[in-house]
């Protein structure tokens, strides 16, 4: 079977306009974690959040065209720009029709279902956006890429919670090594500051009411965040022969389901996935150097997680750096995956490791080198990437250097 590297990349989050200043921010350890300013806190429990900042529409889209997106299909739509020229990808009529587009989001269009309750229910009125269907179904940011780029094969959108962008990923690496499509650009987005969805989070009291501290003795729960992350995808030869960059490899994919409980993790089920991507990439557990982790600060999340690792990679696991990059662009949902997978093919080509920010206090049950605070130079050759969600929906990317 072909190699498959990364020759695009693009994101917007909290932590940058696009990818070179998320790169910057992650490895200064730089928060994006701020008081929320897109609705009225005072209405929340919780009054931090990961938004994008300063975000204007208008900046990126025709008013017109911008009418039809929701928030997260206009960062799908953006990062996946990005991506796209990043790769230098030219796509004429053969590549456009054996081009996929694959990507994750849990919500859709949140923003836009909001405001359309608002109207029915509160304001009373008899009617709603005419556009509200094609702004809230989740598969919009696909549609979208594939209107703008006129790329015509294979689209879809994959919506598991916060394993869907890595889902989505994972899905496209396999159609591209299995020659099912010759490119993919795939990745995911979310768009979650909308008051009637973030008092959906506030009744599970899993936020924190200040920052997330993952793997810290004194974390008190997740912060929400909002992102877009898409990456192009080619088989190597493709890629060497046309002279692009190359990011990275991606050599694996595992996913399971916990079968278990409908919000509590099992560390059965996450080290299923992991020894599955293992085995996808057909490497040994002491080859892996970094792992960017689920790490949500949640009392639950961090301490199954951590188990599972020691499950996997017994007494390898102290000689492995593990990050939570949630610490700082938060936790983006459905796009969680695909902003930490870009966090970590960033970290291999750059040869630096992101920090766990907001570290104060070692637990005893989190026995992880955690790279607390600061960013640490690396050479590790392979990496994964985890993503564990609730409904016990686990998926995990590996990923290798590229030189």
């Amino acid at each position: 079977m072909p190699r498959v590297v990364i020759t695009g990349l693009g994101t917007i989050s909290a932590l940058g306009r696009n990818a070179d200043e998320f790169w910057s921010s992650l490895a200064q350890g730089c928060s994006g974690i701020r008081p929320i300013q897109g609705v009225d806190r005072t209405r929340l429990r919780f009054q931090n959040g990961a938004e994008v900042q300063h975000y204007d529409p208008a900046e990126h889209f025709e008013e017109k065209q911008a009418d039809y997106m929701d928030r997260f299909a206009q960062f799908a739509l953006i990062s996946a720009r990005e991506a796209i020229c990043d790769s230098g990808l030219v796509l004429g009529p053969a590549e456009c029709e054996s081009t996929a587009i694959v990507t994750g989001s849990c919500i859709g269009g949140q923003s836009t279902q909001d405001v359309g309750f608002v109207d029915l229910y509160q304001s009373g009125k008899p009617r709603v956006n005419p556009l509200t269907i094609a702004r809230t179904m989740s598969n919009a940011g696909a549609s979208q890429i594939s209107m703008e780029f006129g790329i015509k094969g294979p689209a879809f959108n994959i919506s598991t919670a916060c394993s869907s962008s890595s889902h989505a990923i994972g899905q496209a690496f396999w159609m591209v090594r299995n020659g099912v499509a010759e490119i993919a650009i795939t990745g995911g987005s979310e768009a979650v500051f909308s008051m009637g969805f973030l008092k959906a989070w506030e009744a599970m009291r899993v936020v924190s009411p200040d920052t997330c501290r993952p793997f810290s003795k004194d974390r008190t729960g997740m912060i929400l965040g909002e992102a877009g992350a898409m990456m192009v995808l080619e088989p190597l030869d493709r890629a060497l022969a046309r002279g692009a960059r190359i990011h990275a490899e991606i050599v694996g994919f595992g996913m399971s389901s916990d079968a278990g409980h409908l919000t509590a993790p099992s560390p059965e089920g996450a080290a299923r996935a992991i020894r599955c991507a293992l085995r996808d990439a057909a490497i040994p557990a002491g080859e892996v150097g970094y792992i960017n982790a689920h790490g949500t600060a949640t009392q639950a999340n961090d301490v199954t997680e951590t188990a599972a690792i020691h499950d996997v990679f017994g007494p390898h696991t102290g000689r492995l750096a593990i990050s939570s990059t949630k610490s700082m662009h938060g936790h983006t949902l459905g796009a969680a995956g695909a902003i930490e997978a870009a966090a970590t093919i960033l970290a291999l080509r750059n040869g630096v490791l992101p920090p766990t920010a907001g570290y104060r206090q070692a637990d005893p049950q989190c026995d992880l080198d955690v790279i607390p605070n600061q960013a640490r130079p690396a050479d590790a050759e392979f990496a994964l990437s985890n993503s564990f969600a609730f409904g016990g929906l686990n998926a995990v990317l590996a990923f290798r250097r590229f030189s």
